[in-house]
């Protein structure tokens, strides 16, 4: 899987626990709403990002295992990033099938310990 410049500086970011949660202010049922996410990963799909966000409840937990996927804008790396709605069901769908193939990858890597290089161990 391929990542954006971009992607990979954020997903460090995320990694190494330098980015706190996001806040999205929704509107639910005619009502203005934050909800509180958790970033997983920025994925790169055809040269666009776009971020995964882990819903939180007011305890901090996600208890339902949803996901959202937004596009994720950051022209500068200096400036806060944005976030942009997906409105294309191909593009939706050509997102999570990214996010399906990067945890197949990583259940892979937990399942499977690797020799590190220059490993004598094949």
């Amino acid at each position: 899987m391929d990542f954006s410049k971009n992607a990979i500086e954020m997903n460090t970011r995320i990694e190494n626990g330098e980015q706190g949660n996001v806040e999205l202010e929704l509107d639910i049922e005619g009502k203005e709403q934050i909800v509180n996410c958790a970033p997983m990963i920025v994925l790169t799909v055809d040269s666009k990002d776009y971020i995964v966000l882990l819903p939180l409840d007011e305890n901090g937990q996600n208890n339902d295992g949803n996901v959202w996927f937004y596009e994720f804008i950051w022209p500068d790396t200096d400036k806060e990033p944005e976030l942009g709605y997906i409105s294309d069901d191909d593009e939706y769908e050509a997102v999570a099938d990214a996010f399906d193939e990067y945890l197949d990858d990583a259940e892979f890597d937990e399942l499977v310990e690797l020799p590190e290089e220059g490993s004598e161990d094949v």
